[in-house]
């Protein structure tokens, strides 16, 4: 018995794979980051029941599964959070706005050269509507924590690139605040020129590397 469940796990798993990376995946589907958090939390539910079997084989068995069958379900719920939450964001936020569904948690960029004049920290006020937006779908999705994460090119000194990054995330960080999303639930992080995701040698590069990142994680 449970060998033969063990076995219809993994072939269920083996399915959602083929669902969600094979060469028929639909990256239209709104179900599909339910599909991917369901098998990863499947995964790790089964290593993690398998740990805490102990020695015997039986135990280790009925472990495996129970941990596969939570961990599929947890990750299931977390993925068809992210799912919604991404759909109502694009809805909302300007075309200047990039949203990346990891599938554990969204991340969403906004071009620090729209938000902020050069060598400023200040938000301009024409356009926060996108970070108050930001601000009502944290209110609606509670059980999250929120990181506001700065990123600089390299021009100038990384010193204070570093101490630009990390006002420009406060600034950010503020306007969520202000808009009742309690500060606990909220990390402001500088990450100055270190974490570039383009070239710093050309001028596009750099455009892409300044920016501010809203990552939402939920709760687990």
């Amino acid at each position: 018995m449970i060998r033969s469940s063990l076995l219809l796990s993994m072939t269920a798993a083996l399915g959602l794979t083929a669902c969600t990376t094979g060469p028929v995946f639909d990256e239209t589907d709104p179900n599909r980051k339910a599909k991917s958090g369901a098998l990863i939390g499947a995964a790790t539910g089964a290593v993690a029941g398998r740990l805490a079997g102990g020695d015997d084989k039986g135990e280790r068995n009925r472990a495996t599964l129970a941990g596969a069958l939570v961990g599929a379900a947890a990750g299931a719920a977390i993925g068809n959070q992210l799912d919604k939450q991404e759909a109502e964001l694009r809805q909302q936020l300007g075309s200047n706005v990039d949203i990346q569904n990891t599938g554990d948690r969204l991340i969403v960029t906004m071009p620090q050269d729209i938000l902020f004049a050069t060598d400023s920290s200040t938000l301009r006020p024409d356009l926060q509507g996108d970070i108050r937006d930001v601000a009502q779908s944290l209110l609606a999705y509670p059980n999250t924590t929120t990181q506001v994460i700065g990123h600089t090119d390299s021009d100038g000194e990384a010193s204070y690139n570093l101490q630009l990054s990390q006002r420009r995330a406060q600034s950010v960080a503020n306007v969520l605040i202000g808009q009742g999303v309690p500060a606990g639930r909220i990390q402001v992080i500088g990450r100055g020129e270190d974490q570039p995701i383009a070239s710093n040698l050309t001028p596009d590069g750099k455009l892409q590397n300044r920016r501010v990142e809203i990552v939402i994680l939920p709760n687990a």
